[in-house]
């Protein structure tokens, strides 16, 4: 449940809700579609504040049922993803401050100089996404590491993970490095959480199952 609340509280706000306000290259028509949708806005920011709390939610999960196969390495992992979700926390900050300026810049009549001030808040918002990546990448490479290790998940689940995730660093460094990013460097990482979630509550599910089975074996 943890893996599956977090993929869609991010899915929803950092993707989805961010795709219908910031139209890429034209910050007018961002700050005036932000303007008219102040709401919808607000709902972005507090899906990603659910977001870093579900980070830190499943950070803690995975500390403790992996720290018996390596404790040190299980709470480095769980230091990395509570920075994540403290980075992504501090970037609302920018978002905040772009609903108030495009408040301003639809109500004045779109003042040129208004246009600078916009532009600075969705590179913040667009930093913080970017740099958050890194402790992600990193403590999810720990994370997956261990359940390689534990054999908690199948193998090749482990793998899956490892790779994208590999993929999705190498990504990051590169756009933090200034070079433009396709976001296909991303998609195969973005179904992994939803498919070891929902694997995990099917064999937690058929366990149930069992052991209900056993408490009450039927009688022919």
């Amino acid at each position: 449940m943890a893996f599956l609340l977090q993929a869609f509280t991010s899915l929803i706000s950092g993707v989805v809700l961010k795709a219908a306000l910031i139209v890429p290259g034209n910050i007018s028509e961002s700050m005036l579609r932000i303007a008219s949708h102040a709401w919808l806005m607000r709902v972005n920011i507090v899906g990603e504040m659910l977001t870093a709390a579900g980070i830190i939610f499943l950070g803690a999960i995975l500390f403790l049922t992996l720290r018996e196969v390596n404790e040190k390495s299980a709470l480095i992992g769980l230091g990395l993803y509570i920075l994540e979700a403290a980075l992504l926390a501090a970037s609302r900050i920018g978002a905040l401050s772009l609903l108030r300026i495009s408040q301003e810049y639809a109500g004045a009549g779109h003042p040129a100089d208004l246009l600078t001030a916009g532009n600075l808040a969705v590179e913040f918002m667009n930093f913080g996404y970017e740099l958050l990546m890194v402790p992600f990448c990193l403590g999810a490479m720990v994370f997956y590491s261990l359940f390689y290790k534990s054999s908690i998940i199948p193998r090749a689940l482990s793998l899956w993970g490892l790779a994208a995730v590999a993929l999705s660093l190498i990504g990051t460094l590169s756009a933090l490095a200034g070079h433009e990013v396709s976001f296909a460097v991303y998609l195969p990482y973005l179904p992994f959480e939803f498919f070891v979630g929902a694997w995990l509550l099917v064999q937690d599910s058929r366990k149930g199952l069992q052991n209900q089975g056993r408490r009450n074996p039927q009688i022919p």
